[in-house]
């Protein structure tokens, strides 16, 4: 590894004490990166590793809010403005009780590279809250999202930083966060949030984005090795957006999704899932994973372990970090597993993705594999911009070709550098090489 690469991680493990899930992320590139400044010595002047690792601004704050009881509530409200050298900050808003200002730090330095390989005009940020909107009712969520943007207003904007949605943050969500901002601003802004309904500036496909794209990559990766989806069995953990609709893609190019999750526990369902009734279960009504083996005669319900123990070609982790560790990736190379596309943030642990290098899996990181949301989300500022609307059909083709596209430089990076096949490397610098060069350009800021 390069001195000053080992020098910039050691300073980040002494400036970022007890933050390991930051430290993870900034590890994870810097080790491929420091290719790429063997070669090129001139990448680690003007400080810029160590420009590169400190979040441009970080906002916390308390988010008061009144619950059905008339109980005053509060929370704490997160938003991290990490990198601004490609375009305005842009990555999505995480409600869940398990946020913190590390979780918010690794999302959001990873949401620098995720943007600059869309090849769009986009900065990385993240942001969310400790409030879990699970079992909360729909006058308690708007509640609480009326006071957290009436903090957060003050530091966002179309030019200057666009959130999304993410765990815990869905359309109903992006409703109530987009009606205080028009409140307290008395204008109409729609390029702020995305994420949005359709009848008041959303896009088509962006509910879809995630889960699609990640689909797409992994039938690249297939394609590459002259294979396809059809008649793979694929493992998918989680159950929200990113999972359902990796579900259903994976399912039009003719594969075998048998499991998914939530936080209860997770179902395989060696017939197929059956997506109409997960939808109904998880979008209709918000219910848990078991309801569905309850009504299907031959699926399964595990409320310990998780889904990678059973037998696939393609693994889709959705749900959350560090969610598959070591030991659930020597079961997936045991299995016959074959390739591993990331739909959630940083699912794989360090140790596994070594794992999955040894054993020839390959392995496609989040950054590159579920970069569609984000760039869907840069289409619907594209029509808010200029006052369109866009086809699903079309917005699905420009998701398709970006997912190619990504994947395409990902692989021709990894050859350059020598790492024929590393997804992992080619992504990274791929994306570093973008945003370094821009942070160059723009001089010391």
């Amino acid at each position: 590894m390069h001195p000053q690469v080992e020098r910039t991680l050691e300073e980040v493990k002494r400036r970022n004490p007890g933050e390991p899930e930051f430290q993870q992320a900034v590890f994870e590139v810097l080790n491929s990166i420091s290719l790429a400044v063997d070669r090129d010595p001139s990448l680690a002047d003007h400080a810029l590793l160590e420009r590169l690792v400190e979040p441009e601004r970080q906002i916390l704050f308390r988010v008061p809010w009144v619950d059905d009881s008339g109980t005053v509530r509060v929370n704490r409200g997160y938003r991290v403005e990490f990198n601004s050298a490609l375009g305005p900050y842009k990555g999505g808003l995480r409600f869940h009780r398990s946020v913190n200002r590390n979780i918010i730090k690794s999302l959001g330095f990873e949401q620098i590279f995720k943007n600059a390989l869309t090849g769009q005009s986009l900065g990385g940020g993240k942001g969310g809250s400790d409030f879990d909107p699970h079992g909360k009712s729909d006058w308690e969520v708007m509640n609480f999202c009326q006071a957290y943007m009436t903090e957060l207003s003050r530091h966002i904007g179309d030019k200057t930083d666009v959130p999304a949605g993410d765990i815990g943050v869905g359309q109903r969500e992006i409703g109530f966060l987009f009606g205080q901002y028009r409140r307290l601003k008395n204008r109409w802004e729609t390029g702020v949030l995305t994420g949005k309904g359709l009848d008041w500036g959303g896009s088509h496909a962006r509910r879809e984005a995630t889960g699609y794209g990640v689909v797409f990559f992994a039938r690249e990766m297939l394609l590459k090795r002259g294979e396809d989806l059809e008649g793979k069995i694929v493992t998918v953990s989680g159950s929200g957006n990113v999972a359902i609709y990796a579900i259903e893609k994976a399912l039009q190019f003719g594969a075998k999704p048998v499991t998914f999750s939530d936080s209860s526990g997770w179902v395989y369902d060696p017939d197929g899932v059956d997506l109409d009734l997960l939808k109904e279960i998880k979008e209709g009504r918000r219910g848990r994973v078991a309801e569905y083996a309850e009504r299907r005669p031959r699926a399964e319900f595990h409320a310990e372990g998780r889904p990678w123990s059973v037998p696939c070609h393609v693994a889709l982790p959705c749900a959350t970090e560090n969610e598959l560790n070591e030991d659930d990736a020597r079961e997936l190379a045991k299995n016959g597993c074959e390739i591993i596309a990331e739909g959630a943030n940083m699912p794989c642990s360090h140790d596994a993705v070594e794992v999955f290098a040894q054993s020839g899996i390959l392995f496609a990181p989040g950054k590159a594999a579920n970069a569609g949301g984000v760039a869907v989300s840069s289409l619907e500022m594209e029509q808010n911009a200029a006052r369109a609307r866009w086809t699903f059909q079309e917005v699905e083709g420009n998701l398709a070709e970006i997912m190619r596209d990504i994947h395409t430089n990902c692989l021709e990076t990894a050859d350059e550098y020598a790492r024929p096949g590393d997804y992992v490397v080619g992504a990274n610098i791929r994306a570093f090489m973008r945003v370094s060069a821009a942070m160059h350009a723009q001089g010391v800021f």
